[in-house]
C-alpha cells in the first residue's frame, strides 16, 4: 500500500513564503512523477506544478517565477517552495504521485494522492 504525507502548510501573510513537503511510502518500485494540485472553497481542484523523476518541471501560468518544484528520488520526496504568495494562492494543497508499486510480477502503475493541506494567504 502506498502513502503520500504532506506538510508544511500554514498561515501566511501575503509576501511571505511557505514551503511544502510530500513523503510517499509504501511498496514503491520507482516513480513516475510527482506533482502539487490545489483547491480553493468552491472551486475545482487545478494544477500547480509537476516534476518528472528526471527532473522535467511543469507550472500553472499563475505561479511561475514565485513557486518552484523539486524531487528527491532518493527519498521519495516532493517539494514545493511558495515565495511571494498572494491572497488567491490560499487553497488545500494536494500532493500528487504516479507511481509503480508492488514486488515481483505484481506490479502496478497507478496514481495517488495525499490528503491535502491547507495553506492560507492574508492580505
Amino acid at each position: 500500500q502506498v502513502k503520500l504525507v504532506e506538510s508544511g502548510g500554514g498561515w501566511v501573510q501575503a509576501g511571505g513564503s511557505l514551503r511544502l513537503s510530500c513523503a510517499a511510502s509504501g511498496s514503491i518500485f520507482s516513480i513516475n512523477g510527482m506533482g502539487w494540485h490545489r483547491q480553493a472553497p468552491g472551486q475545482q481542484r487545478n494544477l500547480v506544478a509537476t516534476i518528472t523523476s528526471g527532473g522535467v518541471t511543469d507550472y500553472a501560468d499563475s505561479v511561475k517565477g514565485r513557486f518552484t518544484i523539486s524531487i528527491d528520488n532518493a527519498n521519495n520526496t516532493v517539494y514545493l517552495q511558495m515565495i511571494s504568495l498572494k491572497a488567491k494562492d490560499t487553497a488545500v494543497y494536494y500532493c500528487n504521485a504516479v507511481l509503480i508499486s508492488g514486488v515481483g510480477s505484481e506490479l502496478i502503475l497507478d496514481d495517488y494522492w495525499g490528503q491535502g493541506t491547507q495553506v492560507t494567504v492574508s492580505s
